[in-house]
């Protein structure tokens, strides 16, 4: 007989939180930014987190120290890369590696992982940890997320307004400016 699965504080529960996609995704469907306090309550509830993680990809003309910051001061580990630009003009600056190998050396010690992304190349990370007795809640803003990864998961949490941070709701105008200047995009593949 298997064991029962853990519920309520007895879980135990790991995030990982891809911030570009996030930013951008919360940018093109709100025109705002996320409210990290109240994705993390909505994450936690009543359960243990043992580990939160964020990732992001920094840019030389984007000062993001105080945003890095705050989110340390709620409690998240901050993973930061540099954007890389490729000789043809293109940019790399994406988390997938990192955030699947954290994630499976955490598989032992999580019943549950929380993935904050919507991007499709995760599916197949999804597909190990399930396998590995570990539940996966995806949570992203379903016109963002790629079918695969909502298919894969045990559960997909979409995300909505209320997850968006009170007064940051940005003009049409300046999302068309930040648009027009991205070199970055959320993926939902």
């Amino acid at each position: 007989m298997a064991p029962r699965p853990k519920v309520g504080a007895a879980q135990r529960v790991a995030i990982f939180i891809d911030v570009q996609n996030m930013f951008y995704s919360a940018k093109y469907k709100y025109r705002g930014k996320l409210d990290y306090e109240k994705l993390l309550n909505l994450i936690q509830r009543d359960r243990q987190v043992i580990r939160a993680l964020c990732y992001a990809v920094q840019t030389p003309e984007i000062d993001q120290t105080s945003f890095m910051k705050i989110l340390e001061n709620m409690g998240f580990e901050i993973r930061i890369k540099d954007l890389k630009l490729r000789p043809d003009g293109t940019a790399k600056g994406d988390w997938d590696m990192g955030m699947a190998i954290d994630a499976m050396s955490l598989g032992s010690k999580m019943d549950v992982a929380a993935l904050v992304s919507g991007d499709g190349d995760f599916s197949s990370l999804v597909e190990f940890l399930k396998a590995q007795g570990v539940k996966v809640e995806v949570y992203a803003f379903r016109s963002n997320t790629a079918d695969e990864l909502i298919k894969s998961a045990s559960q997909f949490i979409p995300l909505d307004d209320s997850v968006i941070l009170a007064g940051s709701m940005a003009s049409v105008e300046e999302v068309e400016s930040v648009a027009s200047r991205r070199r970055y995009a959320p993926r939902a593949r």
